[in-house]
């Protein structure tokens, strides 16, 4: 139906947006892919030492993943029915993904996707989501690791997405995992050598 395919160009080009990037230089902080990992999500932010531009990088990011997912949910249990609307809000989430990771405007090349994908979660399926950033938080608390704790949580995310939201949304979920494994191949292989920086070593390293 067309309107699932406009759920998912909505997503796409929402999670587009690269708010990193445009508050670092709004900021007068430069281009934030010349900084640290060349990333354009909040943990790299983060190491510009400018901590309210992580978080509202952060929080925008999450935003616009969560937007993306809720607008596809109520235009399409209005226009097509209650019935395929959690089907639009899925394909909003994943457009949305895909935009982060990898958006037109920047050559296809952008962030990783964890910021994004707490926020669709957090629309999609809440428990799921919320299940999400607890896991980051105790993971972080353990081993003040960034990318483990990410990692850890949205690998856990298709097993909550079972069972608090049933198949289409552990599809998502799986659909998710993927993606933002694929997007820290680098930081899983520096993990393996345990060489992955720790929180709060990004500005020195930087």
């Amino acid at each position: 139906m067309l309107i699932l395919v406009a759920a998912a160009l909505l997503g796409y080009l929402l999670g587009s947006i690269p708010f990193g990037l445009v508050l670092t230089r709004l900021a007068g902080l430069g281009d934030i892919r010349q900084i640290g990992s060349g990333n354009i999500g909040a943990t790299n932010v983060l190491r510009t030492g400018n901590k309210p531009l992580a978080l509202a990088t952060l929080l925008l990011d999450s935003g616009k993943g969560a937007v993306a997912a809720l607008v596809a949910l109520d235009l399409a249990g209005r226009f097509i029915g209650p019935d395929m609307a959690m089907t639009a809000a899925v394909l909003a989430a994943g457009g949305a993904m895909l935009g982060h990771s990898f958006p037109v405007w920047l050559g296809f090349k952008g962030g990783k996707g964890v910021a994004t994908a707490i926020g669709v979660l957090l629309a999609v399926c809440w428990p799921v989501g919320l299940l999400a950033c607890l896991t980051w938080l105790v993971v972080a608390g353990l081993f003040r690791i960034s990318s483990l704790s990410a990692l850890t949580a949205i690998a856990l995310s298709p097993l909550t997405g079972w069972w608090f939201g049933g198949p289409l949304v552990a599809g998502l979920c799986l659909f998710i995992a993927i993606l933002v494994f694929i997007r820290h191949e680098a930081n899983i292989r520096r993990l393996l050598k345990g060489e992955e920086p720790k929180i709060g070593a990004g500005k020195q390293a930087a």
